[in-house]
This record gives C-alpha cells, structure tokens and sequence, in this order.
C-alpha cells in the first residue's frame, strides 16, 4: 500500500503506520517544507521516503501514484487562535492585536482535487477554523477531517497542549525531542495529530463506506 504523508511535520499521525499495528505492507513517502523537521521525522522513521519539498504543489504532480493520501495542511490561516488575535482590538487604541488575513484557500483546493481526481482514499486534516466550514468535514477532538470514507468516532482523553508541559506531550505522544536544538518544540508538538487517531484513520480507510460530505 502506497501512502503519500503531506505536510509530515514529526509525523505524530503516521507513528502506529506499521505492519504490526495495521497488518499492511506499507511504503510511505513524506513530504515536509522544513528541513530541520525533515530531519527529524527521518530519524524516528527512517524507512520512510522523505522529501523536501512544498506538499501542495506535491501533491497536484504526483496523486496518482499512491493508494491512500493524508494531508494535514498549515492550520494557522484558519485556526480560532488567529482569529481571536485578529479582532482582539485593544479598547483605548481601537488597534488590532494582530492583521486581519484571508483564510488560506489552499485546504479547499486539496479536498477538492483529491475528491474529484484522486481514485484511492484519502483525508484532509485542519483544525475546528473560526468559520462555519465551506465543506462538511468530520469533526473529532480539535480537528476537522474531510475524506472519501467515513470515520467512527473514537474516545481520546482532552487534547490540549497549551495547558501541558512539553515533557509531558513529548511523553503523550512518544517522541524525545531533546537532542533537537533551535526549534519551537511546542509548536511542532501541537502541529502533531495524535499517533492513535492517525492509526484509527487509515484502518477506517479500510471499511471502505462511503460519506456524504459533499452536499
């Protein structure tokens, strides 16, 4: 089974994509931005492909030749957080906190490529956005998820890395970061679907039911 893991980051979904979690044999490839990150979701899955490369053009070139795709595009153009900090306008000044932005148009143009070209199954991962969603996704924990397959519900404990430690995510989530030096540990940390969420994911790919996702 050929998978294509966009936007890899740490891979923090991909951890329990193995043959003894899923009894699949899988051949991934990653495509990251960053190449300190790079580095680091090579260490941790050495196996894998890695590319260092812009995920969206990526994706438009080469879909056709993998069996499932995950994408987790950047969520910070859509995220509640940004959007809060963009109308927090401070009383006395009337300034805003930070700059209004558009909302990065780019997670829809990969739903909607992979829904209309794509053959194989495949997910789109963000974040709840601050705007009711132009499509319907599938909303689990602090995620929203669109894909060609339905997804069950499955109960995780409270998912919310600004109340906990960085040791303790890093424990959380089965990752040692510590020889890694000049990186914002959190951030990358938070950016991480959970391994157990994305292991529940690819076998719901498995059952192969259809959605209603695009009313």
């Amino acid at each position: 089974m050929k998978i294509l893991n966009l936007y890899a980051g740490i891979g923090g979904n991909r951890k329990f994509w193995d043959k003894e979690h899923t009894g699949l044999d899988l051949d991934i490839t990653a495509i990251e931005l960053n190449p300190d990150i790079a580095k680091i979701y090579q260490d941790f899955f050495p196996m894998d492909k890695m590319i260092i490369a812009d995920a969206h053009q990526y994706l438009l070139e080469h879909f056709k030749e993998y069996d499932f795709i995950w994408s987790s595009i950047p969520c910070t153009k859509h995220s509640q957080l940004t959007w809060l900090r963009a109308l927090s306008n401070c009383k006395q000044t009337g300034a805003y906190l930070a700059k209004p932005e558009y909302a990065d148009m780019k997670l829809y143009e990969e739903i909607i490529l992979l829904k209309t070209y794509f053959k194989g199954k495949w997910v789109v991962e963000n974040v709840i956005a601050y705007y009711p969603p132009l499509i319907l996704p599938t909303e689990i924990q602090r995620h929203w998820f669109w894909s060609n397959f339905h997804i069950r519900e499955i109960k995780l404990d409270a998912d919310n890395i600004d109340k906990g430690k960085i040791k303790e995510w890093e424990q959380k989530l089965g990752y040692d970061l510590s020889p890694y030096k000049k990186i914002d540990k959190r951030t990358i940390l938070r950016n991480c679907v959970r391994p157990e969420l994305g292991l529940h994911i690819l076998l719901e790919s498995k059952r192969n039911i259809q959605p209603e996702l695009f009313k």
